[in-house]
């Protein structure tokens, strides 16, 4: 992903993935108006498919999955921990939780007893995100970050992943929600 690294088509690209990484925060709001905090922690059709999970797994899976991602490449501790999120959820799992590969068990102890503890933290995660975008140098697309795969994973690709995997977790929580008998 070789882009050219002039001012204004690296402003124009900023713009770009801020939007597009945005919208899947616009998405998760909109799954979660007007829901209450028992519908929110609850799987939709848990007896059915407990893999379908709860609106609240699903929003602190897409903020963790952004979070962990960007803390990195920001060169910061991850909101989860540095902003106080972790001691405001008190969730019964540890602080490194593998949220990637949880068990219908693990997902349904991502509980929230106030959604704005939920909400703060999404909002919190993308804020850091849009601020490690919007100073992003293009020329650092190419970059290589992780070797572990083949193709060795640019900064450019591992964007696109992340862009890719909150949009995916936004959607899902809208169906979620539908499954839940609400509207939206």
């Amino acid at each position: 992903m070789i882009v050219e690294t002039g001012d204004q088509n690296a402003q124009v690209l900023r713009k770009m993935l801020i939007d597009a990484l945005g919208r899947s925060r616009e998405r998760l709001e909109r799954a979660l108006d007007g829901v209450s905090v028992e519908q929110a922690n609850a799987r939709p059709v848990d007896g059915l498919a407990p893999r379908i999970d709860s609106l609240t797994w699903l929003a602190w899976h897409t903020a963790r999955a952004i979070d962990l991602q960007i803390a990195p490449l920001a060169g910061r501790e991850p909101e989860w921990t540095a902003g106080g999120h972790s001691t405001r959820f008190g969730l019964p799992l540890p602080d490194d939780t593998e949220d990637w590969r949880h068990t219908p068990e693990e997902s349904a102890q991502v509980t929230v007893s106030d959604l704005s503890v939920l909400t703060g933290y999404l909002d919190a995660v993308y804020a850091v995100a849009a601020e490690f975008l919007g100073s992003l140098d293009a020329a650092r697309l190419d970059e290589v970050i992780d070797e572990a795969w083949d193709p060795p994973t640019t900064l450019g690709v591992r964007l696109v992943s992340i862009i890719d995997d909150a949009s995916q977790h936004s959607g899902q929580a809208v169906y979620a929600r539908r499954l839940l008998g609400l509207t939206g």
